[in-house]
């Protein structure tokens, strides 16, 4: 099964990863990587630039209104994410357990990425869906 770790952190959390060596963590993100990759079980793995980068595309308007980062009223910033493919939501749970970036303020969610397989097959954008996924080896 897939699950979709996602690195959270508070706005405090954030701002003060910029007190941390990057070459420490570097080392021990990378440590991490390096024991999901042994074990088999990463698929995919990105940090997000800064807030500030980022935009907000808001729909609650026609035409839908973007605006510029930081977001206001954000309570939590997402930053970062895994893909991993294990037996269970248990397993999963272990390894965001293990995760490096922890302490006051940060969080993992996880969710399992359903498959393909689980949408009606007899639909005409799955079947696309699906004939695009086979043609790019993903399937």
């Amino acid at each position: 099964m897939k699950f979709m770790m996602i690195w959270r952190a508070t706005d405090e959390a954030f701002a003060n990863l910029g007190d941390v060596d990057f070459d420490k963590m570097l080392e021990v993100v990378g440590q991490y990587n390096e024991e999901m990759i042994r074990a088999g079980i990463l698929l995919a793995a990105e940090g997000l630039s800064d807030p500030s980068e980022g935009v907000v595309v808001d729909y609650s308007s026609e035409p839908p209104v973007v605006t510029d980062g930081p977001y206001g009223e954000t309570k939590e910033l997402f930053n970062g994410f895994y893909i991993i493919n294990v037996a269970s939501k248990e397993e999963a749970i272990e390894w965001a357990k293990r995760a490096p970036m922890t302490g006051p303020g940060f969080k993992t969610e996880i969710r399992r990425v359903p498959t393909i397989d689980e949408f009606p097959q007899d639909n005409e954008w799955i079947q696309k869906e699906r004939a695009w996924r086979e043609a790019n080896g993903q399937l």
